[in-house]
């Protein structure tokens, strides 16, 4: 793709705008398929998200004392977050739809002027829709078998309430909370920037980034609206849960979620990749092109 030496992230622009205009098309004329695809991302995140903490409660049996009652956990840690960055390669290479990964697309779709509030409205709200009716299949499935052990139970309790606390401890657990949801939107859609950009060709390398992304989220505690939207679902279904402070994270990881990759990855770099903007400004660099 030719263009401008200055705008190498030409590719990774039209690559989104295709994106936008499926994902656009699909929100109008095929809903229910839509739904199915977001449903399916929400489904791969519950499960991996049970995996993850069971990886915690198995590694905190291990070697565990009365001088070191969480044995190995901080090594189950590490683990589970390596564990849980491959649901983003699944959801990738499933065709599914994540929210926080349409929140950098149209947003590079408002910029180009490519989609309506209207339309962003649409995509957004059915792909939140699907994400936790997939959640919900995940929590009611589980709910009547035994996948989640006690120790496994107990621990996304812990994350749970640690979760929640950043409602009840007021402005100053909202600021964290806050924070804690840019900086995950930020890393995930700043490896979809690279996957998408054209310049990583191989599977394998794009199924790294996305781990490392996810990795460094989930080991820093980052806070993922879906991901908790999925969690109080898979934890409120079969031990209840506090709906307000809840309802509550959930509004504000959203905020946050949306600044990280809708304001500092979409709307970032759709600024300075803008070439048409810029030659428009500067028609003398019309014909200007790399190597020239």
């Amino acid at each position: 793709m030719e263009t401008h030496r200055l705008f190498p992230g030409k590719a990774f622009i039209s690559t989104i705008l295709d994106s936008l205009e499926y994902k656009s098309d699909m929100t109008g004329a095929t809903k229910r398929r839509y739904l199915m695809r977001a449903g399916m991302a929400g489904i791969i995140i519950g499960l991996f998200y049970v995996g993850h903490y069971s990886i915690d409660a198995g590694m905190e049996s291990v070697g565990a004392t009365a001088e070191n009652p969480e044995g190995l956990l901080p090594i189950g840690k590490i683990l589970a977050s390596i564990f849980f960055g491959f649901a983003l390669v699944f959801i990738y290479y499933s065709k599914s739809e994540l929210l926080t990964s349409n929140m950098m697309i149209t947003s590079i779709g408002h910029y180009f002027k490519r989609i309506t509030y209207g339309g962003t409205a649409r995509v957004l709200s059915l792909c939140y829709l699907g994400n936790f009716l997939g959640g919900l299949f995940i929590a009611l499935t589980l709910a009547v078998s035994t996948v989640i052990s006690e120790p496994t139970m107990a621990i996304i309790g812990h994350s749970v309430d640690a979760k929640l606390a950043y409602i009840t401890d007021g402005p100053s657990g909202w600021l964290d909370l806050l924070v804690r949801a840019m900086y995950c939107n930020f890393f995930i859609n700043l490896a979809m920037l690279m996957v998408y950009n054209g310049v990583i060709k191989a599977d394998g390398v794009k199924s790294a980034v996305m781990i490392v992304s996810v990795f460094v989220f989930a080991y820093l505690g980052f806070e993922h609206s879906v991901a908790n939207t999925v969690l109080f679902t898979v934890y409120g279904v079969q031990e209840g849960i506090d709906i307000l402070p809840a309802v509550g994270n959930i509004a504000l990881a959203l905020i946050g979620n949306f600044i990280g990759g809708g304001i500092l990855i979409g709307l970032y770099y759709a600024y300075l990749n803008d070439e048409e903007g810029w030659l428009r400004k500067h028609p003398e660099q019309v014909h200007f092109e790399e190597g020239s």
